[in-house]
């Protein structure tokens, strides 16, 4: 009866455990991993991003340089819910939704003056180790891009 209870406590923190790492799968910081990016000439490129709970939304700041070469930083609150946010220092966006997939996926959309300028995709690995962001759209000159982005968690 002993090793009964204990087994059972045992597999309840461990499913516990599990449950809280898979809903902060994005949560932390990442910093991209540029050897393994594929990230088109003249694209914006963020160089470190960092998701924080604030409540019940998601602050998603990130520091990086414009397709010109000027250092950014944007910053984006809101929810995985598929609404629009608002987003601050993008010059490819001002409005942001994202939507929960599943525990590791995201989907996006960015828009600018409520144009679509950029859709993606964003998975966390099953270890939690690695963030991929694809993205294709267009860039406020008018380009399409379609680049890969890939973080290393700190």
């Amino acid at each position: 009866m002993k090793a009964r209870t204990i087994v059972l406590t045992l597999v309840t923190c461990v499913v516990g455990v599990t449950m809280c790492f898979a809903a902060d799968a994005f949560m932390g910081t990442w910093k991209l991993n540029e050897a393994k990016s594929k990230i088109s000439a003249g694209s914006q490129k963020n160089n470190n991003v960092v998701y924080h709970a604030t409540g019940d939304d998601v602050k998603v700041t990130s520091d990086g340089i414009s397709g010109d070469g000027t250092p950014t930083h944007i910053e984006w609150t809101g929810k995985f819910d598929g609404k629009d946010y608002p987003v601050t220092g993008d010059p490819n966006s001002d409005m942001r939704s994202s939507k929960k997939v599943d525990d590791h996926t995201l989907e996006f959309t960015a828009k600018k003056a409520g144009t679509v300028t950029t859709t993606g995709r964003i998975v966390v690995s099953a270890d939690g180790k690695t963030r991929t962001v694809s993205t294709k759209g267009t860039d406020s000159t008018g380009k399409s891009f379609q680049n890969t982005a890939v973080f290393d968690r700190q």
